[in-house]
């Protein structure tokens, strides 16, 4: 029995003679081709949109911007291989009409339209709103660290500037002393003569001075660590307990579809203050004047938590537990029993903390409780505190209102475990289905263009899923 044959590469109409017949009716590289051609360019920023009378003429920057959003929809981010793929894709081919960019062009054209690739995002996050694919109730806040295009080795703090300092020292202190020996001893082994050390001394003296160099760039920067290849990179705690050049990348998702409302991104390693700030964006992007918004433990500030009080936002934060630095647990500072009908504190051993001031740390007020005379009265005061006048308590001054938010989160507990669902959807999608957990461009403008594309890309192929193609063709052709 003969094998199933190909056909001939010789004969003359190998493919289809019309270009749409390149692809299928029901490809979703049709959407991509369908929502950017609804777009308006110049409203949303673009440059070249209008192009000159004279001069070459540039690529239509609908083009361009549909070739990122099919590269980013199947796992193709470099701009080169974008080139490669613009010659040889066949819905590339179709969706392009076999324009092929160089890599250059496509770098350029993603570096130079930050912002309207963002508002190309938002633009998409108001269709979905129209469409009814946000539940507009509830959203989910999260953050994940994504690897800089920075090495771990050109991150300098100043720790290791001065540790790089001292082994260049000690080394060359090594090498003058060889000179000395070497005027002394005779052996058969071979020992690095006078104009080889001095050599191995001068390229030694360079590095010391670029070290130097970045220890007073580290001093001006106010003890900051410096990034040489990306500035805005910082070394952040990532997955495992490891250590690498990152950014922290936020997003906001509705509960509806797992879409994300969202995005933005931050060289902060912490996602304390990003609460209030995501929270808002996404009750401006859904439109609406109330919204309850979850998130885990690491987003607990009381700052935030007014904030978004006074936005009409609802939030389900679990407060993180602080000991302190006491190790007996029955003296743990959530062992101390307010009365707030005489405003005191009731400690363990039964005596009364008293108001005493209010002190301000970190832009919060606090008030503080305190009892010096029964603490020196007390014999286990040892296990309730170090200091050596006695136990002191601070309350928040908005303590009743996070108390409110931690019986609240308390008592949802089913809605608080959607969160971890939603949140981890966006990112389990990127990072480990699409290969996304690096950045190809450096700064924080650029790596938030290329943010917003990635997310953009995902909640197109959700919508895809959800809708299916030729519905969505449909609703975009009435725009």
């Amino acid at each position: 029995m003969a094998y199933i044959k190909g056909e001939d590469r010789r004969q003359i109409t190998f493919f289809p003679e019309a270009i749409d017949d390149y692809v299928n009716e029901d490809n979703p590289v049709r959407v991509v081709d369908q929502f950017v051609g609804s777009l308006n360019m110049q409203e949303l920023g673009f440059l070249r949109t209008n192009p000159n009378v004279t001069g070459r003429p540039p690529y239509d920057p609908r083009d361009l911007l549909k070739l990122y959003l099919y590269g980013y929809m199947n796992r193709i981010r470099s701009s080169r291989r974008l080139e490669t793929e613009a010659g040889r894709n066949l819905e590339l081919l179709w969706l392009l009409q076999r324009l092929k960019p160089d890599f250059k062009t496509i770098a350029d054209f993603r570096k130079d339209n930050k912002i309207a690739l963002k508002n190309v995002f938002k633009q998409f996050s108001v269709l979905c709103r129209e469409w009814e694919l946000f539940g507009r109730e509830v959203v989910a806040i999260d953050g994940s660290k994504f690897r800089a295009s920075n090495s771990r080795r050109n991150n300098f703090s100043e720790k290791k500037v001065q540790r790089h300092l001292k082994y260049i020292e000690d080394k060359i202190n090594t090498y003058l002393k060889e000179l000395d020996d070497n005027d002394h001893e005779e052996t058969d082994i071979h020992i690095p003569d006078a104009a080889e050390i001095n050599k191995r001394i001068e390229e030694l003296k360079k590095r010391q001075n670029k070290y130097l160099i970045l220890q007073d760039k580290i001093k001006a920067n106010g003890g900051k660590e410096i990034s040489t290849t990306d500035p805005d990179a910082r070394m952040m705690a990532t997955n495992n307990n490891g250590l690498d050049v990152a950014y922290n990348v936020q997003t906001s998702v509705d509960d509806k579809h797992n879409l994300v409302v969202d995005c933005d991104i931050t060289n902060n390693p912490a996602d304390q203050g990003q609460l209030s700030n995501m929270a808002k964006q996404a009750k401006e992007t859904l439109a609406v004047e109330e919204i309850k918004a979850l998130a885990d433990k690491g987003y607990y500030s009381s700052k935030d938590l007014k904030e978004c009080e006074e936005q009409k936002i609802q939030t389900f934060v679990p407060k993180p537990k602080n000991a302190g630095c006491i190790k007996n647990p029955e003296f743990h500072s959530n062992k101390f029993q307010y009365d707030k009908e005489n405003n005191c504190y009731i400690c363990p051993a039964g005596q009364t903390l008293y108001f005493s001031s209010i002190r301000e740390v970190k832009d919060v007020q606090y008030q503080v409780y305190k009892n010096y005379r029964a603490c020196k009265q007390y014999s286990l005061k040892e296990n309730c505190t170090k200091n050596q006048k006695g136990r002191t308590v601070n309350r928040n001054i908005d303590q009743d209102l996070l108390d409110e938010i931690q019986n609240q989160t308390t008592e949802n507990k089913a809605l608080y475990a959607k969160r971890q669902m939603m949140v981890e959807h966006p990112f389990g999608t990127i990072k480990r289905s699409w290969g996304f957990n690096y950045f190809l461009t450096r700064g924080i403008e650029s790596t938030r263009a290329e943010t917003h594309l990635a997310f953009l890309a995902y909640n197109l192929r959700r919508v895809i899923n959800i809708l299916g193609v030729k519905e969505m063709i449909s609703r975009l052709a009435v725009i």
